[in-house]
């Protein structure tokens, strides 16, 4: 049966020396079209505009200060899509060029654009490429997704899709750093319990031209198996492997997906808005939104973290400050700071005004399973 799959390649698995891996890019782009010729929709988050733009500038390093690695994306994107083209071109496949920021994830009206965009795309046997659009994201203004795994897991949860495969330089997890530790041991298949408490000593860096490490692509795995997608991690110098593992192989490791969420503005609340915050609560709190389908109000926050304004969207959590939700707030932070833990009812008092009488209304709150 057709499925939808998304595939995220990294940099390091792109390039070798600062140089495009062709031979790898070839492999990728046969084993992309013949899932396309089997009627799969497929999306590819391609990593590397960077990495590509150092290589052209003869640039020793991966640049930090925000304008230069703009500037240098601007330049190796373009070259990264030449490659691309010329390869699926001589294959018979279209593809196209989806440049995305956080701020199109953020409001609903450009997050329902992005997915129909993706739908027609699809619908016309066209191989959508992605990545984050370097030129204008804005770390400062927190506006990026800081990897192409966290990008990767937006855009499964976007198009609900029923694979995600992070194709990395490692065969799969490991509790440990492989390459550094001889005796870490291998992990094959994680459920929805087990991500949850996994806590693997593998870094938070990537390699020298990427952004990504074992970190982010957990991170990725949360964010998309709670959208109820299927994750999988494998060696991305071996693309022919996807075919094997959705033929039922247990290849690399896979994460087991969460039921999918029913409600699209619940998914896009959980999934497609940047948390600008947090909000720690009591347990009764956490129990009246978590088992009940309650608001969140005042009296049941202990803690503020963060700046914020009002409709922002913010992470809750509970007393130990696991992430059990993501709302969208009626008060900025500050005003929280003042009301937290006050009954409603003291809230025009407080503040001078009648406001909400909730923090996050039910309906604008997205339980996360854990």
């Amino acid at each position: 049966m057709p499925q939808t799959i998304v595939v995220k390649i990294g940099t390091s698995s792109l390039t070798r020396d600062g140089q495009l891996a062709l031979s790898s890019l070839a492999a990728l782009v046969e084993t992309l079209t013949r899932l396309r010729s089997r009627g799969n929709r497929v999306i590819l988050v391609s990593s590397g505009a960077v990495g590509v733009g150092c290589a052209r500038l003869n640039l020793l390093e991966r640049p930090q200060h925000i304008a230069l690695k703009q500037a240098v994306a601007a330049v190796g994107q373009g070259r990264l899509m030449r490659v691309y083209d010329d390869l699926f071109s001589s294959l018979r496949q279209p593809i196209a060029q989806v440049l995305l920021t956080r701020r199109d994830l953020i409001e609903r009206s450009s997050y329902l654009n992005a997915k129909n965009t993706f739908q027609e795309l699809l619908r016309l046997g066209v191989v959508p490429i992605v990545n984050e659009n370097d030129t204008v994201a804005v770390e400062e203004l927190q506006l990026n997704f800081g990897d192409n795994d966290t990008l990767s897991a937006l855009v499964a949860s976007l198009i609900e899709a029923d694979w995600l495969f992070l194709l990395t330089d490692v065969d799969r997890l490991y509790s440990d750093d492989p390459r550094r530790n001889p005796d870490a041991q291998p992990i094959s298949l994680v459920n929805a319990d087990q991500l949850a408490q996994l806590q693997v000593q593998t870094g938070t860096s990537g390699s020298q031209w990427g952004t990504g490490g074992m970190a982010t692509k957990l991170t990725a795995a949360r964010i998309a198996t709670n959208a109820g997608v299927r994750v999988a991690i494998a060696q991305g110098k071996i693309p022919e492997n996807i075919e094997k593992i959705l033929k039922g192989k247990l290849i690399g490791t896979q994460f087991e997906p969460q039921p999918r969420p029913e409600n699209a503005r619940k998914r896009w609340i959980a999934h497609g808005l940047v948390a600008m915050g947090k909000l720690y609560l009591d347990s009764g709190a956490v129990r009246a939104i978590c088992h009940q389908g309650k608001s969140l109000l005042a009296a049941g926050i202990t803690q503020v973290e963060g700046e914020f304004q009002t409709s922002d969207a913010t992470i809750l959590c509970d007393f130990q400050g696991r992430e059990i939700a993501r709302g969208i707030v009626n008060y900025s932070s500050a005003e929280i700071q003042k009301i937290q833990g006050q009954r409603s009812e003291r809230i025009p008092l407080i503040l001078g005004y009648a406001g909400a009488d909730t923090v996050v209304h039910r309906d604008n709150l997205a339980i996360l399973k854990r």
